[in-house]
């Protein structure tokens, strides 16, 4: 689906006017949105817009890397979208010109939504202009990151102190998860980051340069994303440390309680193993209290052991 709106030159706005009447005399600026458009809504790039076979091909090809680039008469931006469930990203590009934007997506964008919504509903129109529709974009695609990285610090909480009383490999099943998810975050904000950066740098983008308070404020948001990411990314490492040294401590004392009773039944399987020998010759064998002295003996020796070891501090 392609939908358009123009401002005039006398400031009225025109909403889903054909493709042909964007390029009047009349216009001042126009915005057009391509919403998962169809292979021959996508011909329109190239048949009316004329861009560059390169940038066409960036918007077919999904996935790239959020990123500038130049072109004689517009400027390409790729920007990502993060999806709210699973995290997976999702591309938004836009061809920013001199009294145009043109936005791209393969799928439904509640960002372009929104601002489109706004505009339409917007009674000072003559504020707009196709950077600032750019900015708002850009700033809710990065204000939707905030509540995915809080989401992920909530699970952390709750995996630090296990309220949920998981055992041990559900917990870093979950832990290495939640590792996964900023993981994926990381790699959307950091070229985001980057993208931002280059647009508040650039001699190019004279709109965007009048603008720059605005787009220094979204590039903060990225800088504060960036360092909770990786604040979070040191906390799972911490946890996960924390609970491969916990394990490894419970099976220590396991070790040791299993090794303090095999230490007691030594002498105990000793005397067992020589009388249970049943040589002919041996007089205790014969003897009448002969079994109960021995018992008691092996008694006594694994009372004595085991007193010792307590007080060895074996049991602390």
């Amino acid at each position: 689906m392609i939908n358009c709106i123009a401002v005039k030159k006398n400031l009225e706005l025109q909403i889903d006017c054909p493709l042909d009447e964007l390029m009047g005399e009349d216009i001042k600026w126009y915005w057009i949105d391509f919403n998962q458009p169809t292979e021959e809504e996508i011909l329109e790039l190239d048949r009316t817009l004329h861009f560059h076979p390169l940038a066409i091909e960036d918007c077919i090809h999904k996935l790239q890397r959020p990123k500038l680039d130049y072109y004689d008469e517009y400027s390409f931006f790729v920007t990502h979208s993060l999806e709210e469930m699973n995290y997976e990203k999702e591309e938004i590009n836009f061809f920013l010109g001199e009294n145009y934007i043109v936005s791209f997506h393969h799928q439904k964008s509640k960002e372009v939504y929104d601002v489109w919504q706004r505009l339409k509903a917007s009674k000072k129109v003559n504020k707009w202009d196709q950077n600032l529709v750019l900015y708002h974009i850009i700033d809710k695609l990065v204000d939707n990151y905030f509540p995915l990285v809080y989401r992920l610090e909530e699970i952390l909480d709750k995996l630090e102190n296990n309220t949920n009383k998981m055992s041990m490999e559900q917990l870093l099943d979950e832990l290495f998860d939640t590792r996964h998810h900023l993981l994926k975050l990381r790699h959307t904000v950091t070229p985001m980051r980057d993208l931002v950066y280059r647009m508040l740098n650039s001699h190019r983008l004279r709109g965007i340069k009048q603008r720059q308070e605005y787009f220094a404020d979204i590039y903060d948001h990225l800088l504060k994303l960036t360092e909770m990411i990786d604040a979070n990314r040191e906390i799972t490492n911490d946890i996960r440390d924390s609970y491969l040294s916990l394990n490894s401590h419970q099976t220590n004392r396991i070790m040791k309680v299993l090794t303090v009773i095999t230490t007691i039944f030594m002498p105990l399987t000793f005397i067992a193993g020589v009388y249970g020998m049943n040589f002919e010759h041996m007089p205790e064998l014969t003897w009448k209290y002969g079994y109960f002295v021995i018992l008691f003996i092996m008694l006594n020796i694994g009372i004595w052991m085991f007193i010792w070891f307590r007080n060895k501090g074996w049991f602390d």
